[in-house]
């Protein structure tokens, strides 16, 4: 499984790409906003900093705005992802999009049909958001099950990318979904090395080298 970082923030990109697992980076509209930089002109930074995707939002509302701000987004970088929501408007925008090469994520994803046509449309990832189904008492791991069937018995390559992850547990539980990609903040990412007993050895250790 590919890890992405979401976020803005050009120090915590650094950060996570440090550790050698960075793949690529989400971004969103409040990120950029927290980040403190025009869009454009973080995408830039966020694009210079990793060699992977790197997802920016477009804006709608309809179909025509998508593809305007689609194909300006595709301008900043190579590796720039055009980000749309999967609804009527974003499916044709991913179309038209998908068919002159750029590559879409199809983003605020439910159920397992909405993944389905954002394939058939030529989505290169869809991004079902599993903390805000959890939030609703629904189960967002179920959902990247059925997803993971749906695009293994038709072979689509449209790579599924778990968003809205709130803990080392819902990384655990994509990875065994069968989770092509997992998109995590930072703090989400150290916590995945902590391990009490981990720590403890580590002490024992530099302690029988006299190193404490």
């Amino acid at each position: 499984m590919k890890f992405f970082i979401d976020t803005a923030d050009p120090a915590q990109i650094k950060q996570a790409a440090d550790l050698g697992l960075l793949d690529g980076v989400t971004t969103n509209p409040t990120l950029i906003k927290r980040a403190g930089l025009p869009r454009d002109s973080a995408l830039q930074t966020i694009c210079a900093l990793v060699d992977g995707p790197v997802s920016g939002e477009a804006l709608g509302p309809d179909a025509d705005t998508f593809i305007k701000e689609g194909l300006a987004l595709a301008e900043i970088a190579e590796n720039i992802v055009v980000k749309l929501p999967a609804n009527a408007a974003g499916l044709k925008a991913c179309r038209a999009l998908s068919q002159r090469g750029i590559a879409v994520n199809m983003t605020l994803i439910f159920q397992p049909v909405q993944a389905l046509l954002c394939a058939r449309a030529g989505a290169a990832f869809v991004s079902p958001f599993l903390g805000r189904l959890d939030d609703i008492c629904s189960s967002g791991m179920e959902l990247i099950e059925e997803m993971r069937i749906i695009f293994d018995n038709y072979g689509f390559e449209t790579e599924i990318l778990a968003a809205s992850i709130r803990s080392p547990e819902h990384v655990k539980q994509a990875a065994l979904a069968g989770a092509d990609v997992c998109t995590v903040p930072l703090d989400v990412l150290l916590k995945l090395l902590n391990h009490p007993l981990t720590a403890s050895g580590i002490a024992a250790f530099e302690a029988d080298a006299g190193l404490r």
